[in-house]
């Protein structure tokens, strides 16, 4: 596989009439319940309330779910809106073979477009699935060089994702699907500069959007440069993409997926961070560790993360998620890193743990990968305290199930959390619309 062929091999891939295993299925239905239990509980942020004002004013033909919105919305519109409104708290999946959030930029394509073409619910876990995979996929093709130069992976790979999901819905051949990819390649954008304000969850709506757009030009013919990822002046040549070898990055395509590596998050605030917080919360809970008595703690992660999630001294709830110092000072001072609320200025200001995070130092070892990082806790009198976490440890289905599970009863209350914990079961029975009905049925309009 050579890299001029990966718009040709990915476009085969997502009109392909091959289904995708069950475990891997089994996977994208959990975080279709991950997605939809961040998405509802985001329904206050900011972010979300503009974007569905917009779409309310704009109006326009009622094709898809907007949800907390008074009415339906054009399938595009609808998934800006969702897209940004479910990573608006930064609770949602990510995946580190290319350091992306793949759910958010191509779930709310597919259930858009799901509910367009009346497809089942099925139909619509399906599609994403591909679509996450083609994100992990095309976004590793691309590289750590991409996201390193400060393009956003959620909404760059995410919006190749978000076509392959939107056009295979939609039944397009091969050769319309490279020219949806190719269309893309033009339309894909997003900025790791936006980190910590409202623009970050806004790109994962505009790579959901993208992906819709591009998918219904191509159905109608519409003509792009089919190899538009990689061609010269293309996506990669423009973007700071190391267009790694087209056979590693597509090996097993179609057999093997990759999406079932995603990680599901358990911590409020930036992936980058858990590692660390949970060899943190490892430490703590030894007997006879006490906070109090800590003089310095110093945290060791790959390099790639010093310009994702290091403010030093956040001001905000939103900076606070990307700050490796206070979430430290948040784990040690005992707040539940899990819960949304304790990601406030007021967590920023408050002077215990203040006091923590300014003990904080933060390193950088290559040598320790992207889902790893090392703890190192001197105390009063020298005692020293070390632990070393890897989220890429595998938790078995049933486990993961019942992590995401909590999670969402900790998110929603308790007759909508058990509505969306059984979408994992009732999936298979409903219509797209259905169950975009079913998550307007949990959001009250706002």
């Amino acid at each position: 596989m050579t890299a001029s062929s990966i718009t040709a091999a990915m476009a085969r891939f997502a009109s392909g009439t091959g289904a995708p295993p069950e475990s891997a299925l089994a996977v994208a239905r959990l975080s279709l319940m991950d997605w939809a239990a961040v998405a509802l509980a985001g329904l206050e942020e900011p972010v979300a309330v503009m974007l569905r004002a917009l779409a309310d004013e704009e109006g326009g033909a009622a094709q898809a779910t907007l949800i907390g919105g008074a009415r339906k919305v054009p399938a595009r519109m609808a998934a800006l809106a969702n897209g940004a409104l479910s990573h608006a708290l930064d609770y949602d999946d990510t995946h580190f073979a290319y350091v992306g959030h793949p759910s958010v930029a191509v779930f709310p394509a597919a259930l858009a477009m799901g509910e367009r073409q009346g497809a089942t619910a099925a139909a619509v876990v399906e599609a994403a699935l591909m679509g996450m995979e083609a994100a992990c996929r095309i976004g590793h093709w691309l590289g750590t060089q991409h996201y390193n130069h400060g393009f956003h992976q959620t909404a760059t790979s995410g919006a190749f994702g978000a076509a392959v999901a939107a056009g295979r819905l939609l039944g397009l051949d091969a050769g319309r699907m490279a020219h949806a990819l190719g269309l893309v390649a033009t339309r894909a954008s997003g900025l790791k500069s936006q980190f910590g304000t409202m623009g970050k969850p806004f790109n994962a709506g505009i790579a959901a959007a993208n992906g819709i757009e591009a998918a219904l030009l191509a159905a109608q013919g519409f003509v792009s440069r089919p190899d538009g990822i990689e061609c010269i002046q293309g996506f990669a040549e423009t973007h700071a993409g190391e267009a790694r070898d087209g056979e590693g990055a597509l090996a097993g395509l179609g057999e093997a997926y990759w999406f079932e590596a995603v990680q599901h998050k358990f911590h409020a605030c930036c992936h980058g961070t858990h590692a660390a917080l949970e060899a943190l919360i490892g430490l703590r809970a030894e007997p006879g560790f006490d906070a109090a008595r800590i003089t310095r703690v110093v945290l060791t992660v790959n390099p790639r993360w010093l310009r994702v999630c290091n403010i030093p001294s956040p001001e905000t709830g939103l900076e606070a998620k990307f700050s490796y110092r206070l979430t430290t000072a948040m784990a040690l001072g005992g707040l539940h890193t899990g819960a949304l609320d304790v990601y406030s200025a007021a967590t920023c200001t408050d002077p215990v743990l203040m006091a923590l995070r300014d003990k904080v130092e933060v390193t950088a070892d290559a040598a320790v990968s992207d889902t790893a990082a090392r703890v190192m806790i001197e105390m009063q009198g020298g005692t020293m305290h070390t632990a070393a976490f890897d989220l890429d440890r595998p938790l078995p289905l049933a486990g993961r199930r019942a992590k995401i599970a909590g999670k969402v009863r900790a998110l929603l209350a308790p007759e909508a959390a058990e509505a969306v914990i059984a979408l994992d079961d009732d999936v298979a029975g409903l219509s797209a619309r259905a169950l975009a009905a079913r998550l307007a049925g949990l959001a009250p309009v706002r």
